[in-house]
């Protein structure tokens, strides 16, 4: 079965599509000086748009992580994400707390995986 890399650099791939399943990479804000609830929302508008590009969408979710870097951001990010996910078609998710981020400003990132 082919392979099909999205946005592809020398370290990574923002987006993997095999067989019926997509694969993407730890998704970030665009705006790392805004607040928790914004930056979810970049996030999530992020994986929006790359999912679209695979072939997939929001209602196809498989799988999600969330990295917080403080698990006190706990209740605001699930505000944005409640809002944002699916009416019955929430994935499987796993969030985890107390994470050190690519950089120290960013408060969220999360990974997902979608059937195309």
């Amino acid at each position: 079965m082919p392979i099909e890399r999205i946005e592809v650099n020398k370290r990574l791939s923002e987006a993997v599509v095999h067989a019926s399943t997509v694969y993407l990479c730890g998704q970030v804000a665009d705006d790392l000086k805004a607040d928790i609830r914004q930056q979810t929302r970049e996030v999530l508008a992020n994986i929006d748009k790359m999912l679209e590009r695979a072939g997939s969408a929001k209602s196809r979710l498989l799988t999600a992580t969330v990295y917080l870097k403080s698990i006190d951001d706990y209740k605001a990010m699930n505000e944005i994400w409640d809002a944002w996910t699916a009416p019955g078609a929430a994935p499987a998710r796993t969030c985890i707390g107390g994470v050190a981020l690519f950089s120290p400003a960013a408060l969220v990132e999360i990974t997902v995986s979608a059937a195309k």
